[in-house]
């Protein structure tokens, strides 16, 4: 049986720590460097990055990372596996290949593309090939500015079979780069459904970097060296079982409740999907193993759907937004004069826009001790296909209300400003079996398949029933947060919040009394919006699935936390009556 293999992750964005790599190369032994730059929104920032120059549709970032470690990394014999390629993976191994010869080095380098549709994506529509993938519909072709497949693991496979010292990539899933060299290493095939699946787990765990150790988690003063924290690994065994850690001395820790909090990222129900397998989360065991040592293990695969995810990127028009400063007292009824004076002066009504939003935004505090802490905000946001109808006559209509308006008027944001154009994202599905992988080495390509799988998700694998509830006999209000930990994000225009608790009493409480109702009552932003709910017990926790929170997706969205990325600490901070029980234990 081979020996495990030590992945070890460099990037959880486009953006990300730039030295991480330098770090994860000179701070401990590994056997491959890899990491995560791409993202939904970051498909079309790339996009404005290519039509403003060809050839750049690539995360440079990781270019520079390249630069500060390939020598290292040869010498090493550790292997690079990148999704950098973004838009442009061609371009990108091209800019690799030119630092290589300026550092006087000679890696063998690999790039996967076949994940570009845009060439296609007419024909595809006109077939019928692509449908809807949950409730967002189909775009306008023509106003797409990207159109990718979620590609698997085999085409990096392929690659390293081959001998590539660094593989780019385009659009591949988040764990592809990590499921793709222990299938590499260990020689799985395309049947070994559950090894995959772990392998799967392991890299959606590292795949966004700190937040398997210790960064932006719910019980952060738990966590050392925040200031500094360590990115991780993970060695991932034959059996698809991993141990999540990081190098010694580093800062930041990974804990049962550091993994559980990352597993809980960006998911649905328990079924995980993906091009080369369906992962069943309800069936992930974890436990301590020693510090900064988490074990996953007991992950069961199923053959993938037979389908492959299709993230498009349309422009949606253009948009506008209005900050309006509401301080001291009568908040609201401030906003109201400054809103039919804002209108009064704008040449077009609120509903003359395709989509017209405003908030009051509560900061104030009462006997407030500074200027700030005495401010409330009125946010305006408008959208429209017409530039000229969200630029400067709609800016221009609050600046012209300064001296007619509310007392202490003035804007937090905005002003005489055009319209700023938006993206809308759409995702979709296409059969695998038209969403072929190119590789591309020495001077050939090798196409291979995405496999076609044709399985049924199957959910609730590994499901078992949370223990009953314990009898409450007096309760205490308390911040829940001091029962719960979570971990919020995105999914195009829906939000995922995942709960957890620590322990088993609390998880049997929790798991009974947080149900979509509640929910709904202690977030109340959430209204009549559709909600799932997913248990989990073997983790001790549950997610939900927020329809439709951020509207059109991340680069449209009108809410001030437009990721949802601190969803679970605002349900965190919510006061409500817990058993004392639990609050002593």
């Amino acid at each position: 049986m081979s020996e495990p293999i030590r992945i070890a992750n460099c990037s959880g964005f486009f953006g990300d720590r730039l030295s991480a790599a330098r770090e994860m190369v000179d701070d401990g032994p590994i056997d491959v460097l890899t990491g995560d730059w791409l993202a939904e929104l970051t498909m079309l920032i790339l996009a404005r990055i290519r039509a403003k120059n060809p050839g750049r549709g690539f995360a440079s970032t990781f270019v520079t990372q390249m630069e500060q470690v390939m020598g290292t990394c040869l010498d090493r014999g550790i292997t690079v596996v990148s999704n950098a390629g973004g838009l442009d993976p061609a371009g990108c191994a091209e800019q690799l290949a030119e630092v290589a010869d300026r550092l006087g080095l000679s890696p063998r380098i690999a790039y996967v593309d076949g994940d570009d549709l845009m060439p296609r994506i007419g024909e595809l529509a006109d077939s019928g090939a692509l449908s809807p993938f949950g409730s967002s519909a189909l775009p306008d072709i023509g106003g797409l500015v990207s159109a990718n497949a979620y590609l698997g693991c085999w085409g990096i496979v392929e690659a390293l079979d081959a001998g590539a010292d660094i593989v780019v990539t385009g659009r591949v899933t988040d764990a592809a780069v990590v499921c793709g060299p222990a299938a590499h290493h260990h020689g799985w095939g395309r049947e070994d459904h559950d090894a995959l699946a772990g392998a799967v787990v392991a890299g959606h765990v590292i795949e966004c970097s700190a937040q398997a150790t210790g960064g932006n988690y719910s019980f952060f003063e738990e966590i050392p060296g925040l200031e500094h924290v360590g990115f991780p690994w993970a060695e991932i065994a034959a059996d698809g079982s991993s141990v999540i850690g990081k190098h010694d001395g580093t800062g930041g820790a990974v804990t049962v409740g550091t993994v559980t909090s990352q597993i809980l990222y960006e998911i649905a129900g328990p079924a995980y999907l993906g091009p080369d397998v369906v992962s069943h989360f309800d069936t992930i065991e974890v436990e301590q193993l020693a510090a900064d040592r988490v074990r996953i293990s007991g992950v069961r695969g199923t053959a993938p759907t037979g389908t492959v995810k299709v993230a498009m990127n349309e422009l949606g028009g253009y948009r506008n937004d209005l900050v309006v400063a509401l301080t001291g007292l009568d908040v609201e009824a401030k906003a109201e004069v400054a809103l039919a004076a804002f209108w009064d002066a704008c040449p077009h009504g609120p509903d003359d826009f395709a989509s017209c939003t405003t908030r009051i935004v509560r900061r104030e505090h009462a006997d407030p001790e500074s200027n700030e802490a005495a401010t409330a905000e009125l946010r305006i946001s408008v959208k429209d296909p017409d530039e000229r109808r969200v630029g400067r006559a709609f800016s221009n209509a609050m600046v012209e209300t300064a001296l007619a308006s509310i007392p202490g008027m003035y804007l937090l944001s905005g002003g005489p400003s055009a319209g700023q154009a938006y993206g809308v994202y759409r995702p979709a599905l296409v059969p695998a079996d038209l969403v072929p992988q190119y590789v591309h080495f020495e001077g050939r390509a090798t196409v291979v398949d995405t496999p076609s799988g044709g399985g049924e998700t199957r959910e609730g694998l590994g499901a078992s029933e949370p223990p009953p509830s314990p009898a409450v006999t007096a309760t205490r209000p308390i911040p829940i947060g001091r029962l719960i930990g979570t971990r919020s994000g995105d999914k195009g225009g829906d939000a995922n919040l995942g709960v957890f608790t620590r322990d088993d009493s609390a998880y049997a409480w929790v798991a009974d009394w947080l149900d979509v109702d509640r929910l709904r009552s202690l977030l109340p932003e959430i209204g009549s919006l559709p909600v799932e709910r997913h248990l989990l017990p073997r983790l001790r926790a549950m997610n939900f699935v927020i329809r439709g929170l951020l509207e059109e997706g991340v680069a449209a969205s009108t809410r001030g936390d437009a990721q949802a990325k601190s969803l679970g600490e605002w349900l965190r901070a919510r006061v409500v009556e817990v058993p004392v029980d639990l609050i002593d234990s």
